[in-house]
């Protein structure tokens, strides 16, 4: 059994952004590193996430990464929380079941003003919602399947 597969090669934590990747590690022998690049610098990596681990290792651009050398690596994100919050990205449709298409629009009625004659609510974030006739019970049992 390898050193990392006994949990004491490299533990690497990545939080991969829209416009940085920022790596943290822990070495073999319990030293902290960290690396930060630009997500996207094609002119000289083409994944931020190998090249940071390649960084904190040492590497050169050629170099085998020494898989048995680490023994995990947990990757985070917000670049699909970010599309969503700038509105980017694609076109999106809204699959719900039969009956419960409004229940998105209706939401859960929180709102800053619960008198306000006019309730203002930001865009929806898909472009359509087509309603699915398919059931499942309390169980998890399906009643009428999706179709």
């Amino acid at each position: 059994m390898t050193s990392a597969a006994q949990g004491r090669g490299w533990r690497i934590r990545v939080d991969r952004g829209g416009t940085f990747t920022d790596l943290v590690a822990i070495d073999p022998q319990g030293g902290l590193r960290i690396a930060k690049l630009l997500s996207r610098d094609p002119a000289r990596y083409r994944d931020a996430t190998v090249e940071g681990v390649r960084r904190l290792l040492g590497l050169g651009r050629d170099d085998p990464i020494p898989t048995d050398e680490i023994a995990e690596i947990r990757i985070g994100t917000t670049v699909a929380t970010n599309a969503l919050l700038e509105r980017k990205g694609a076109p999106t449709l809204l699959v719900a079941t039969e009956g419960l298409a409004e229940a998105v629009h209706l939401g859960r009625t929180h709102r800053p003003d619960l008198f306000a004659l006019e309730i203002r609510r930001p865009p929806p974030l898909h472009e359509a919602i087509v309603e699915a006739r398919e059931r499942i019970d309390a169980r998890g049992k399906t009643v009428i399947p999706f179709d």
